[in-house]
């Protein structure tokens, strides 16, 4: 089967996105695509992507104008055996001062450096992803979906 959903699956993804530490996020506003790349960590718990971005950037302003956003995270291997990745599609979150905290502390525990600069924090809550993962065998895909 190309494609496979299932929940077995889901602690494969949630490891995979723990172990990682760079996403790209899109977001398309007017019709007009756009990209950056954000260091996240991940709440398994609300399953949601945290990151930090300044909101003067093209992507969180477009963010929040259209909230449905995707993006990918990768591990940047060239060995084809050995290559995995992820794109997931997910609704960005504008967080609330609870929100916040959680999040802030979160990513300052994996990021401390990322103190010095402080910078306005957000959150992707994920809805849809799809995982390649040739360590299985060239091509295989897991979904999972909320």
């Amino acid at each position: 089967m190309f494609f496979e959903l299932n929940l077995s699956y889901e602690k494969k993804i949630i490891d995979y996105l723990l172990e990682q530490k760079v996403l790209t996020i899109a977001t398309c506003k007017d019709n007009q695509p756009y990209c950056a790349n954000c260091f996240y960590v991940f709440d398994e718990t609300t399953k949601t992507l945290i990151f930090l971005s300044d909101d003067s950037t093209r992507h969180i302003r477009d963010a929040i104008q259209n909230n449905s956003v995707g993006g990918s995270i990768q591990n940047g291997v060239t060995i084809v055996s050995k290559i995995q990745g992820i794109q997931f599609m997910g609704e960005f979150i504008s967080p609330n001062e609870t929100q916040k905290e959680a999040f802030y502390e979160l990513f300052y525990d994996k990021f401390l450096f990322a103190k010095v600069r402080p910078s306005p924090i957000w959150g992707i809550q994920l809805n849809w992803i799809k995982m390649t993962d040739n360590t299985l065998g060239f091509g295989k895909k897991m979904l999972w979906e909320r």
